[in-house]
């Protein structure tokens, strides 16, 4: 982007991270756990499946599988059966127990702490890393782009791209670092709150009203 698009999308941004925080001055991470390796697989079974029903799936799960080493030794079928209800369940089993037998092998049984590290997990990329890194120890690298921040990114004129990857890097350099790791929570409450995915008619929408154009852009899902 140019100079004058950054600084006139740094001046939005500001805008909209001050609404958000009166709206949602306490939002937070909605997945269920008590550990950093059941955020981890809480993390990896919310993609494309709502908080509410991994927070079902794991009520039970997490009593079955109690630790990590329950997980690297876990039948995969079996597994599969626990983990259905979260859709596209066959992949997910095959990164939550890679992912548990990495940690146990190459991490010694603790999750990470940086990106890099991370990275190498199998099911993680830079979204579950931030998630993950951001709730478990405070360490912030960049920001979670979930389905609600691609959309609301787009839709406010916050970037030109539609790759998650690609927002993230457009986001990181219109907002400041502090913000980084709330920005994602409270544009999720928004996004299921006030300005669901579905079109409808948003003009008087708190984060509307600061760019009018947003009313007319519906962000392919």
């Amino acid at each position: 982007m140019t100079a004058d698009q950054l600084k006139i999308r740094k001046a939005r941004a500001r805008k909209i991270v001050a609404t958000l925080k009166k709206l949602f001055p306490k939002a937070s991470i909605a997945l269920t756990y008590r550990t950093n390796w059941e955020l981890l697989v809480a993390v990896i079974l919310s993609a494309q499946c709502t908080d509410k029903k991994v927070n079902e799936v794991t009520k039970t799960l997490f009593k079955k599988y109690k630790n990590l080493d329950d997980y690297a030794e876990a039948d995969r079928k079996k597994f599969e059966k626990d983990i259905r209800a979260t859709g596209f369940y066959r992949n997910k089993a095959k990164n939550i127990l890679g992912a548990a037998r990495v940690i146990k092998e190459k991490f010694r049984g603790k999750i990470p702490r940086t990106m890099e590290e991370m990275l190498t997990i199998p099911g993680v990329a830079r979204k579950t890393a931030n998630v993950v890194l951001g709730n478990a120890y405070g360490v912030v690298e960049g920001i979670a782009v979930d389905t609600h921040v691609r959309r609301f990114s787009i839709k406010l004129g916050l970037t030109d791209n539609d790759d998650p990857v690609k927002i993230e890097r457009d986001l990181m350099e219109i907002l400041p670092k502090k913000e980084w790791f709330p920005f994602t929570y409270k544009v999720i409450e928004y996004g299921r709150q006030v300005c669901k995915a579905r079109p409808h008619d948003c003009k008087n929408h708190p984060l509307t009203k600061i760019y009018p154009p947003a009313a007319d852009i519906w962000p392919r899902h």
